[in-house]
């Protein structure tokens, strides 16, 4: 095989517990995003895009979607015969199948893929942000400096950056200290998770920490290196970089692509995010049909009014339907005057007609506060909502739900339906 000078290695096993139902079937990486997109085409892109030919996309959690949804690579031209995109899932051994027990823990059980490439360099991303960046500029300073490693780093509100892993540098930007989540932070730069190593030492410390269970590059493998050589850098970035782990950042990143002058430009030509594409007639606006500020897919047929709102391919809006500042995925049915507002609606959905989805106030989940605490009424993909309800604010619906399971044909704010077996 050739000498490969980086390659890189995508962490995609995410479950994505806090993005609710919509990660009950499917990886977070996988997850709609922008109408046409998945999570994972903005990685997969940036890699091409910045001439890194050889990746490693490591799966765990519901595998499957993500799996078909790489393929060979085509759309990201990443269908090479030497390099290539390549899907690593947890090692089988004979007596067990060892599943990943931490990222660090991935990356090593995927020595000998690595090895077969004879990088200088290895690249490690995550398989769950929205950003563009070029990981040439980011090997460029890794080489200027001479550094064993580089951590690309982003630069956070002070007084947001308790909330992260920080690191502290010195004026060459060669990193003094980390502190992870500090109580008082002396640095506002945070780690990003985004991390080139030199390939010795990234062997060396994987081998050495082989047994530490729940193995991870933050907590373990960068400690590690710093410990052993002291030649850590970091690399700054200030462009768009969105973590969509949660449902409220998830629907503010979505909507940020409607706005009039949208944060993040999907539509540059020189930065294409590429991604596995159905061939599906054009949309089709009927007469009468009315849309604002939105993203609708392709094979879409609208009757009814789109307002700021994103939309994937395949969706039927019916007549009188008004959808608004809402995620529609792909293949949804909206139903004759049905109103969908603030909602997030998984593929294969069917909402019935005149059905109201996001009446209502703010109350408390009942199902998990933790990941339901917004206003967004979220649907599961396959769902189905029956004719005439009214769904409440924060709440969530999972499965073919009946007349029935809505008392007095509401189902309250705060409040959900799981039908039995859908929580993956």
């Amino acid at each position: 095989m050739m000498k490969k000078k980086m390659i890189a290695m995508l962490l995609a096993g995410g479950q994505g517990s806090r993005l609710g139902v919509l990660t009950a079937k499917v990886a977070k990486p996988a997850v709609a995003f922008g109408g046409k997109y998945r999570i994972i085409d903005f990685p997969l892109s940036n890699c091409v895009n910045s001439g890194v030919d050889t990746v490693g996309v490591l799966t765990q959690y519901q595998p499957l979607r993500l799996n078909s949804h790489i393929g060979t690579g085509l759309p990201w031209d990443l269908d090479k015969r030497d390099g290539g995109v390549t899907v690593l899932p947890p090692y089988e051994k004979s007596e067990d199948s060892e599943w990943y027990t931490g990222t660090a823990n991935a990356i090593y059980q995927n020595l000998e893929y690595m090895e077969q490439h004879h990088p200088e360099y290895v690249l490690i991303l995550s398989g769950d942000h929205i950003y563009k960046m070029d990981y040439e500029e980011m090997l460029e300073c890794h080489q200027r400096n001479g550094a064993d490693a580089t951590i690309a780093s982003m630069p956070v509100p002070w007084e947001e950056a308790s909330r992260f892993g920080i690191v502290v540098t010195d004026e060459n930007r060669k990193i003094t200290a980390f502190e992870e989540k500090p109580a008082n932070p002396r640095s506002n730069l945070a780690s990003m998770g985004i991390y080139i190593f030199n390939w010795e030492i990234l062997r060396e410390a994987l081998i050495s920490l082989k047994d530490v269970q729940g193995c991870d590059f933050g907590k373990h493998i960068i400690p590690y290196c710093f410990e052993k050589t002291n030649n850590l850098y970091t690399y700054e970035f200030n462009g768009y970089w969105k973590d969509v782990g949660t449902l409220s950042s998830y629907w503010e990143a979505n909507m940020g692509l409607v706005d009039l002058v949208p944060e993040f430009n999907l539509y540059e030509e020189f930065w294409k995010i590429y991604t596995r594409e159905a061939a599906l007639p054009p949309l089709y606006m009927a007469s009468g049909a009315r849309a604002e500020r939105s993203i609708i897919g392709e094979g879409s047929s609208i009757y009814g009014t789109v307002i700021h709102s994103v939309l994937g391919p395949n969706v039927l809006v019916e007549e009188g339907a008004v959808i608004q500042d809402s995620i529609v995925m792909s293949g949804v049915k909206i139903g004759k005057n049905a109103r969908v507002e603030k909602a997030i609606i998984a593929d294969n959905t069917a909402v019935g007609e005149n059905a109201v989805l996001g009446q209502g106030n703010y109350a408390e989940s009942k199902l998990d506060p933790r990941v339901y605490c917004s206003d967004l009424v979220t649907v599961d993909e396959n769902s189905s909502i029956p004719a005439g309800v009214s769904v409440g604010k924060n709440t969530a619906i999972s499965g073919c739900t009946e007349l029935e399971d809505y008392p007095n044909g509401r189902l309250e704010d705060g409040g959900y339906i799981v039908k039995a077996g859908e929580m993956g």
